[in-house]
């Protein structure tokens, strides 16, 4: 575990796709790694989807700290993908706050 002297801001956000937008909200997801992963403050930024619900996607994130998160929301690449993505979407997204238990 790094040394930082205050715990990362960990989240896990959870996307379902519409029927038929699976592909569309996976390429749109993928289009975020890149981008975020070179913005000053990210830690962490990797895709999962479900192997039991093909177009329900996991982003696991973290951040030094929330001003990294504000920082990450306001970026034209995040800002592009906020803009469409409810389109895409079966449900709104979650996202999830979480604190680290183990190493």
């Amino acid at each position: 575990m790094s040394s930082h002297q205050s715990d990362p801001l960990y989240s896990l956000v959870i996307l379902r796709a519409l029927p038929d937008h699976r592909d569309a909200l996976l390429a749109a997801l993928q289009r975020l790694i890149e981008p975020t992963r070179a913005e000053p403050g990210n830690q962490d930024y990797v895709l999962f989807e479900s192997r039991s619900e093909s177009g329900t996607f996991y982003m696991r994130e973290a951040f030094d700290d929330q001003a990294a998160l504000d920082t990450h929301f306001a970026t034209p690449h995040f800002q592009a993908f906020a803009q469409g993505v409810d389109a895409l979407l079966a449900t709104p997204l979650e996202l999830l706050f979480l604190d680290r238990r183990s190493e």
